[in-house]
């Protein structure tokens, strides 16, 4: 099979392990920069263009598009769905999970458990906004943040109300969710692939700090989970429309509440912290469902 992996950074370990794995089955694999792409967008015969060459011939793609170029890597994206490329990530899914609010609406229209959220941009009534979801502490995020960036803990209603008034004159979107003290800054990840959890991680943040992001010096650790914690996981996944995917969810005293849907997972810290060859498990999902004309949405959407 020839794979194209849409990665900004070829060096990048989860870039890296793709590629291994793939060339280790076989493939042929190529690395290409979806910033650097260019489309000709026709409706018979569409085409992607990338440092002067035509990209044609290819069975299949992984995305691994940063949210900081969501807008134009779902395009390349979408680009190679009308073309009948294979992808193992489909542009409307990568979407929809990034879109924070959207994804948390579409998880509790199907039941699954969240903490319990509001959503604002300009509102001066803070007091009730902070009442919603039960007073402080409570969490605040801007919904553009990632890895932790943009997420404070406010201890106190007061001190609520002061960063909901500085985002507010950012003129930002936030969502404000309650603080799940019993989770004790630790949070579980789970990589789901085709339908599956394949393996599974206990973040924990380090000494003072509330977020476990491996990004900000959380450590992760192999965890056994809960039928339910399975069957939330792989819901979740299912209902962002993702085949490969990292669920990240608290445990709390009403079971276990989903805080986010990655549509491009890390592998570094989940297959040390597994000692499991993930890159291969994704590369074997696709040699199995990889087929033209296999995509949903054929880029609609």
């Amino acid at each position: 099979m020839k794979i194209g992996i849409l990665s900004r950074k070829a060096e990048l370990y989860s870039t890296r392990r793709l590629v291994e794995g793939a060339k280790k089955r076989g493939h042929e694999v190529t690395v290409i920069n979806p910033l650097r792409c260019y489309m000709n967008i026709t409706s018979y015969k569409p085409s992607i263009h990338y440092m002067g060459e035509n990209l044609e011939g290819f069975d299949a793609i992984i995305p691994r598009i940063g949210a900081s170029i969501t807008f134009y890597g779902t395009a390349v994206v979408r680009q190679f769905e009308m073309m009948n490329v294979y992808s193992v990530n489909e542009s409307v899914a990568i979407s929809r999970s990034r879109d924070k609010l959207r994804s948390l609406q579409l998880l509790a229209r199907k039941g699954i458990g969240l903490p319990v959220t509001a959503f604002a941009r300009s509102t001066k009534y803070t007091d009730h906004l902070i009442d919603i979801v039960g007073g402080a502490p409570l969490i605040i995020k801007l919904l553009e943040g990632t890895h932790g960036v943009g997420v404070v803990m406010a201890e106190t209603d007061k001190a609520a109300e002061s960063v909901i008034e500085a985002f507010r004159g950012l003129k930002a979107n936030i969502l404000v969710q309650e603080f799940i003290k019993e989770a004790g800054a630790m949070d579980i990840r789970c990589f789901v692939v085709g339908g599956k959890v394949v393996a599974t991680m206990m973040r924990k943040g380090k000494t003072g700090e509330f977020r476990s992001n491996l990004h900000r010096g959380g450590k992760g650790t192999m965890i056994k989970i809960t039928p339910e914690e399975r069957s939330s996981a792989v819901r979740a996944a299912k209902i962002m429309g993702l085949n490969v995917a990292g669920v990240d969810m608290l445990r709390s005293n009403h079971g276990p509440v989903i805080m986010e849907v990655n549509s491009s997972p890390g592998l570094e810290g989940i297959e040390k912290a597994n000692k499991e060859d993930i890159a291969g498990i994704i590369i074997e999902y696709i040699e199995k469902n990889a087929a033209p004309g296999k995509t949903r949405t054929r880029g609609a959407g």
